[in-house]
């Protein structure tokens, strides 16, 4: 994970370096998704998430898109 000041810091960032972009997320996202990922990580009763649980965390901090999507599509 890297800082940026923008957005279109980080693209051209990626473009320099001939990289992909992936996504963005803000300060306070990357503290909400820290908080609920290790929340209960010591916990005896700690499991891994699933797929589905994982994008329904990502979601309810407002990470959306492709990026974010650990399932692949079914159809």
């Amino acid at each position: 994970m890297l800082a940026f000041r923008s957005e279109e810091h980080a693209e051209r960032w990626c473009e320099k370096r001939g990289m992909g972009f992936g996504a963005t997320m803000t300060l306070e996202q990357q503290w909400e998704l820290a908080h609920a990922w290790y929340a209960d990580r010591m916990s005896p009763g700690w499991r891994r998430r699933t797929p589905e649980e994982a994008e329904a965390l990502f979601s309810g901090i407002g990470l959306t898109g492709d990026f974010w999507r650990l399932r692949t599509p079914t159809g």
